[in-house]
């Protein structure tokens, strides 16, 4: 597979996206926004129809148009003319009616390549897409990460970022805008009808599988490379969408960590005795080996240590 230039820029393409896309995903995540990369996913339709009809660059077009689509959506969020998830529906409605029409318009008809916007196709990467989704990644990338603290208070705590002084409109307009310049980095890749899961799935395992915020994004961005890199590498073999294959990747990835968490807890569940049906109750006189532990005492007791619990006992 690697004997080809065109796997190996298809290869590159995808560590670009699974680093990028999760990253930003984890503050859309945190401020209920899960579907705005389908939204802007629209709007970028758009702009590569109006590329394709102009004659010009549709990669760059579409990026003007999603940028121009996130901050437009977040100026009417910030000014209370509509709710967030009203404005997001009409940039649905009105990307995807933007782009069927100036497509219809095209005197060439619907352009051939256009699947490859829509739903995937990695392995039309070219060298020169590789340079502005190289360059793009690295100010979403070195943005995303420099500024993670207060992107993460606004996206959290609205209010609390405000009264600590921070600029919360400009913030969120500048989280739109990552937001869309990821869109443009993925369309090629998983195509702009899966773009949002790329963004999301990733952190949905995070939940699921980390305590901390800065956990959550290693995680995150660890899913996302492994899924876009495999499962570029699987779409090769397999000899199937490209965009597909990574998502579903993606969506393996989640559903089995969701049962390993699932069965984790289960398992600590059964780690709570309770007294009533404990045969033995512990005390000063018990028999057992009493080790003090943080505010309260463990006693030994079949190999584990039992910690009286409210009504019932712990072990450790």
């Amino acid at each position: 597979m690697l004997q080809y230039a065109f796997m190996q820029r298809a290869l590159l393409a995808a560590l670009l996206v699974g680093l990028t896309a999760p990253v930003v995903g984890v503050y859309l995540v945190q401020r209920r926004l899960a579907l705005i990369g389908d939204g802007l996913g629209h709007v970028a339709l758009t702009g590569v129809a109006l590329g394709v009809l102009t004659g010009g660059a549709p990669v760059l077009v579409a990026l003007a148009c999603s940028i121009a689509g996130a901050v437009a959506i977040e100026v009417i969020r910030a000014r209370g003319k509509a709710s967030a998830d009203v404005a997001l529906a009409v940039m649905f409605y009105g990307g995807i009616a933007g782009g069927v029409v100036l497509i219809g318009l095209s005197p060439q008809g619907t352009p051939a390549n256009l699947s490859a916007y829509l739903f995937g196709a990695i392995t039309t990467t070219t060298s020169g897409d590789l340079v502005i989704f190289g360059l793009l990644s690295g100010v979403v990338l070195a943005v995303a990460v420099g500024l993670a603290p207060r992107l993460f208070a606004v996206s959290n705590d609205e209010e609390f970022a405000r009264a600590s002084g921070m600029n919360v409109l400009g913030l969120n307009v500048l989280l739109a805008v990552l937001t869309a310049a990821t869109v443009v980095i993925s369309m090629r890749i998983v195509g702009l009808l899966l773009i949002s899961a790329l963004m999301i799935v990733p952190n949905a395992v995070a939940q699921v599988t980390a305590t901390s915020f800065r956990s959550s994004m290693a995680v995150a961005v660890a899913v996302g490379v492994t899924a876009s890199v495999a499962g570029t590498g699987l779409s090769y073999y397999a000899d199937t969408p490209s965009g597909g294959t990574i998502v579903l990747l993606a969506i393996a990835v989640f559903l089995v960590a969701s049962v390993a968490s699932w069965l984790r807890s289960r398992w600590h569940g059964r780690r709570h005795h309770d007294m009533r049906e404990h045969p033995h109750e512990h005390g000063p006189d018990c028999g057992h080996e009493a080790i003090p532990h943080g505010d309260h005492i463990d006693y030994i007791h079949d190999g584990h240590r039992h910690a009286a619990h409210g009504a019932h006992y712990d072990d450790h």
